[in-house]
């Protein structure tokens, strides 16, 4: 990442989550998808998804409780996906939209990716608050995720893969991205801990815990987005 995002207007909603009961993962519906509002609710430890059929309105927020992260030095690659590694080329920032169309096909079980929600995140793209990881093979997009990076927080949205290990392969190389310079308080959320995410390293915590991270994180400088060593 070369320079910092730009900062978009301010929002008029807040999100306070004193008043949120423990184990309580939607925190508010309605709401709009500005700029402005989306990155609030992420330095807030919350993200907009449908209430609707295959995500459509009324809009959600949420901040489960627990959360899946990933923390440094806790990713975990099989030794069958480091020789995958091998073969793939991995890359950043080069088809934003080629991977949030592939993670809203039509076609994927329990899809929640609105056109709504697409055009909001590739204008936090062009921002330089969204960016996307993606796993290549042969020049093909094969697989990747794509997510907002505030400071030392990476906050995955959704992944694809259409070869195998693709999508984890673009997990590591997220981690190797955000963690590269070794401080601690770095933080990749992955929302909810699934098996997949859980085979890598994800863990989870309290919201509580989430939120104590995530005040330190925030206010780090951002990775530099280039080569995985």
């Amino acid at each position: 990442m070369e320079t910092d995002p730009v900062e978009p207007l301010p929002t008029s909603w807040a999100f306070d989550l004193d008043e949120v009961d423990d184990g309580e993962d939607m925190v508010a519906v309605g709401g709009d998808l500005r700029a402005g509002t989306i990155i609030e609710a992420y330095r807030s430890g919350v993200f907009p998804m449908g209430l609707g059929e295959h995500g459509a309105r009324p809009l959600g927020w949420w901040s489960p409780d627990p959360r899946g992260v990933l923390l440094p030095g806790g990713v975990h690659a099989s030794r069958s996906l480091r020789k995958s590694l091998r073969r793939f080329e991995m890359r950043v920032d080069t088809a934003f939209r080629e991977v949030v169309a592939a993670c809203a096909d039509p076609s994927r079980e329990g899809r929640w990716i609105t056109d709504e929600i697409a055009d909001a995140y590739t204008e936090l793209h062009a921002l330089g608050w969204a960016h996307s990881v993606e796993t290549w093979l042969d020049g093909e997009l094969v697989g990747g995720l794509y997510g907002i990076n505030v400071g030392g927080l990476f906050a995955g949205e959704s992944m694809f893969h259409r070869v195998t290990d693709a999508s984890k392969a673009a997990v590591v190389a997220t981690a190797g991205y955000v963690f590269a310079d070794g401080d601690p308080r770095r933080l990749i959320d992955v929302q909810w801990a699934t098996d997949h995410l859980r085979s890598l390293g994800v863990v989870t915590m309290s919201r509580r815990e989430y939120l104590r991270r995530l005040a330190d994180a925030v206010d780090l400088p951002p990775p530099t987005f280039g080569a995985v060593t």
